[in-house]
């Protein structure tokens, strides 16, 4: 359906894809090319891109949307917002040896010395009112 939409409004002039079967087939190549619309199919071994969301997507249905059967948009929007905090925040991760998402990301900032832009901003070389008062003192 989202394909013949973007046919038809032409406001999408190209179509992204895995080299699955229903995505290469002459019909859908077809009515894309017909549409004028450029066909861009992601090379061989590309899946592996894929699998991460795709895992993660899948423990929020089967952990959070499905066992809760939400009601609205509101519900389903603030459930998610819920599932995906706990996700990062308080879920261990056998991949992280146990750790949570969110404790292995802090690790790895701290450990490259990353400049937080927003709490830091006097620590960035290329901050702009730094610059300022320097040339304004040397004046």
């Amino acid at each position: 359906m989202a394909r013949r939409r973007s046919q038809r409004d032409a406001k999408h002039r190209r179509d992204n894809t895995d080299q699955g079967s229903q995505f290469t087939s002459a019909t859908v190549t077809g009515a894309l090319a017909g549409a004028g619309i450029k066909i861009s199919m992601d090379g061989r071994g590309r899946w592996m891109d894929n699998v991460f969301i795709e895992r993660l997507w899948r423990s929020l249905k089967h952990e959070d949307i499905y066992p809760k059967g939400y009601a609205d948009g509101r519900q389903a929007k603030a459930g998610v917002a819920s599932w995906i905090a706990f996700y990062n925040d308080r879920r261990l991760h056998q991949a992280h040896g146990y750790r949570t998402p969110m404790a292995v990301w802090r690790e790895r900032m701290q450990a490259a010395k990353a400049v937080d832009m927003v709490d830091n901003a006097d620590g960035l070389t290329t901050c702009p009112q730094q610059l300022q008062q320097t040339e304004s003192l040397a004046a």
